[in-house]
């Protein structure tokens, strides 16, 4: 069915496997592995690493882990990202009050950025704005995006016209909906705690070369701890999920909250504002495996608060990002 909206819209976010077993956690593995945004490694000692031993060792562990936090409906991260795109195209149709096309694509796996551009076409849409579902820029996972959005319209013989969005790291809705977020774990749980703001690391090697990704989300952690008027020693700053033996960001959030206790701060709250949506990241390894760390080195009390996922304050950051950078188009 053709549209009568002037544009569309193609949500991008990571990827994940199509099912929680062995087989299809290597396939997703190796797309992800492979991608040279990603991985910076020579190919001549990096395929063999990567074919031969973590191909090997890591899909069967990891598979383990997504049997834990699997939903009904599958993988949490498709299945809200899939919830927060048809809140998005609902309420941009009823603003605009007529149909806007909106897409999901993950830059590894399923639904492809093809299956999506072909449906955005099939609908008549020859203005399409790309919002990455990250909040801070990295070359790592954007431009990775941007990569493979180019790598098919390689094939296409008419292009569509793109407005291509950077990152939201310090946009005013963003902020706002993180702070209101923990504002309202802290009345549900009765009292203030010490807060970690955790992020997903990259090697240190990446950001010494250009990539902006540290400073994008330092600058997201000042801007929360300001929005709720936090003093220096109530909130923390750490990345996470490392791999492999070279430096990553610093500081790593497995050591820092080892030490938590030691230091007087065993009552904590951990948010990850790098992610859009909640996935094995934040459901397996902040809520269960640093929670566990935390606790098992004298933590009182630990809590995760969830992503913004498809929450209004979601949907609303969004519909902004949109209207502002499709004014060329309405």
């Amino acid at each position: 069915m053709k549209s009568t909206s002037n544009y569309g819209v193609l949500m991008m976010n990571l990827g994940t496997p199509d099912g929680p077993n062995t087989s299809d956690v290597r396939r997703y593995l190796r797309e992800f592995l492979s991608d040279s945004r990603v991985v910076d490694l020579n190919p001549l000692l990096w395929k063999p690493i990567l074919n031969l031993v973590i191909l090997t060792i890591r899909p069967p562990k990891v598979a383990k882990v997504y049997q834990q936090v699997w939903m009904d409906e599958g993988s949490p991260l498709l299945v809200l990202s899939q919830r927060l795109k048809e809140n998005v195209k609902l309420a941009l149709s009823e603003k605009a009050g007529h149909d806007v096309p909106v897409e999901l694509a993950m830059t590894y796996g399923n639904p492809s950025v093809e299956k999506a551009a072909n449906a955005l076409r099939a609908q008549g849409v020859t203005n399409i704005i790309v919002v990455p579902m990250y909040p801070q820029f990295s070359a790592t996972t954007t431009a990775a995006a941007y990569d493979r959005l180019m790598s098919s319209l390689g094939r296409c013989p008419h292009w569509p016209a793109l407005q291509l969005l950077h990152d939201y790291a310090d946009h005013p809705l963003y902020i706002k909906a993180l702070a209101d977020s923990v504002r309202r774990q802290w009345e549900k749980q009765g009292e203030r705690r010490h807060l970690v703001m955790s992020f997903h690391g990259i090697p240190k090697r990446y950001v010494t070369n250009g990539d902006p990704y540290a400073r994008r989300c330092t600058t997201t952690s000042r801007l929360v701890a300001e929005e709720l008027g936090l003093s220096d020693d109530e909130w923390t700053h750490v990345y996470q999920s490392r791999f492999g033996r070279e430096e990553w960001l610093k500081p790593y959030a497995d050591a820092t909250l080892k030490m938590f206790p030691s230091q007087g701060i065993k009552r904590i709250n951990v948010i990850s504002p790098a992610f859009a949506i909640d996935c094995i990241e934040t459901l397996e390894e902040i809520t269960l495996e640093l929670g566990d760390e935390f606790k098992d080195n004298g933590g009182e009390a630990f809590d995760y608060i969830p992503a913004l996922n498809d929450s209004p304050e979601q949907v609303a950051l969004y519909m902004d990002l949109i209207e502002q950078n499709t004014k060329q188009w309405t």
